[in-house]
């Protein structure tokens, strides 16, 4: 076993990591992801990436563990992953013509030290009529990804800009990722 264990069954965050060159394992933990009453997406993201983290350090309590959480957020409301086509079209309705952000809570523990931050990155969508909302469901690129897209997808033509770090809305900021690592001594 590697001396990392990322905590996530995310096949984009294991892809984000490798381009870091870094040996690492995968054991995705099952935690409960409701939200608390009155909790804020920072400490939702940040409490997600915690708790995962916390669990497999239990399981695997001589190695590193990375977890990381990702929400879309507008208004300060938490938009989730879409449940249906409709859902996924009062999303993109929300979103069509606008900012959001995307939060990701990062945490890295070991039998030392947890440490965890939140990372926001604000994404801007292009105005979408109802035939773009068509043509991007047909694809079905958008199930499974928090606020039905995929900004390394087909869904970038959308998207005119971001203000922030990419590979967060993606779903790991890989500078702040190293930082928490070498904070932990997880990397030289």
């Amino acid at each position: 076993m590697a001396n990392l264990i990322l905590a996530s069954s995310s096949p984009r965050r294991r892809e984000l990591l490798q381009q870091l060159g870094l040996d690492f394992s995968i054991y995705s933990p099952d935690i409960d992801e409701s939200v608390f009453e009155n909790e804020t997406v920072e400490d939702y993201v940040k409490r997600l990436a915690e708790t995962k983290a916390k669990s497999v350090l239990v399981r695997y309590p001589t190695v590193n563990i990375l977890a990381a959480d990702t929400s879309v957020a507008i208004d300060a409301k938490i938009i989730g992953k879409p449940e249906s086509k409709q859902h996924a079209f009062e999303i993109w309705s929300l979103l069509s013509g606008r900012k959001h952000e995307v939060f990701t809570g990062i945490c890295v523990a070991n039998h030392e030290k947890i440490i965890s931050r939140v990372v926001c990155t604000q994404v801007e969508f292009q105005k979408l009529s109802h035939n773009d909302m068509e043509d991007y469901w047909a694809t079905g690129e958008p199930l499974g990804k928090a606020g039905a897209y995929a900004l390394q997808g087909i869904a970038a033509q959308y998207i005119p800009r971001i203000e922030g770090s990419y590979s967060n809305v993606v779903g790991l900021p890989l500078h702040e990722t190293v930082q928490l690592l070498k904070a932990v001594k997880a990397l030289n």
